[in-house]
């Protein structure tokens, strides 16, 4: 296992990325945090400096959705660090409503903060990992990218499955190269964007999940599903599966 000892996450400030940025702190790496609410980034990097003071912490205020301001926070953070290794492509929102009902403002916020804005990270990332000749880029999807979901889920569903895609693709291309791919498709972990959902099946909470994501992040293979119990099996499941019964999980 490669040791990547500087890492990038966005939507840092709460979370799954925040969660994921304390186990990384405990691991001893330094990081570069990114979200829009930076009150909340300075109050975890004293959290994390306090679980780890031997690491760097650098935050930067960023809008995935501001696609010029990617690049330019990606490449300020590569200044501090001198090289990333990591980028956890995390920021990510679940708004929305069943197509046709009229939110459409809605879901169209999600389509491009879940899949545009994600190919400007990756953009941003790859290219100073092809510059390196070296990095892992993460992208953080969902279970819900195996099959189409209703209601709330529609659009989100179909962003994630987007951006599974659009990671095969990307490692495709940088095969037998140093420059890693990963895709993790987390299955329901309690976090700010289900916190009004009260009925999901085999949820846990944001401290076992995150420790569950970390530990497929760090080794480093094409796909992961996390928690493993159940996910590792039951997506395979989900995939043909009746549309009834996936009726009933959104």
């Amino acid at each position: 296992m490669t040791t990547r000892n500087n890492i990038l996450i966005t939507g840092a400030s709460s979370g799954l990325g925040k969660g994921m940025a304390i186990e990384f702190a405990k691991q001893g790496c330094n990081l570069a945090l990114c979200a829009r609410r930076f009150e909340n980034l300075e109050k975890l990097k004293e959290e994390l400096l306090s679980i780890n003071p031997k690491i760097d912490v650098y935050i930067r205020s960023l809008d995935v959705n501001d696609h010029d301001a990617v690049f330019e926070v990606f490449d300020a953070f590569k200044a501090d660090m001198g090289t990333l290794d990591r980028v956890i492509v995390n920021a990510g929102m679940g708004k929305g409503a069943s197509v046709g009902t009229g939110y459409f403002h809605a879901n169209k916020q999600t389509a491009v903060t879940n899949f545009v804005s994600a190919l400007a990270q990756c953009e941003a990332a790859m290219a100073i990992f092809r510059a390196q000749n070296n990095g892992h880029l993460v992208t953080i999807s969902s279970i819900s990218a195996v099959r189409g979901f209703r209601r709330a889920m529609t659009v989100y569903a179909a962003t994630k499955a987007g951006l599974t895609s659009m990671t095969e693709g990307i490692r495709m291309d940088v095969m037998n190269t140093p420059i890693k791919v990963t895709c993790i498709h987390p299955g329901f972990i309690r976090s700010e964007i289900n916190e009004k959902v009260e009925k999901v099946p085999f949820i846990v909470d944001t401290d076992v999940g995150c420790r569950a994501m970390v530990k497929a992040i760090n080794k480093e293979k094409a796909n992961a599903f996390v928690p493993s119990w159940p996910w590792a099996i039951l997506h395979w499941v989900m995939r043909i599966a009746p549309a009834s019964s996936i009726r009933k999980m959104s």
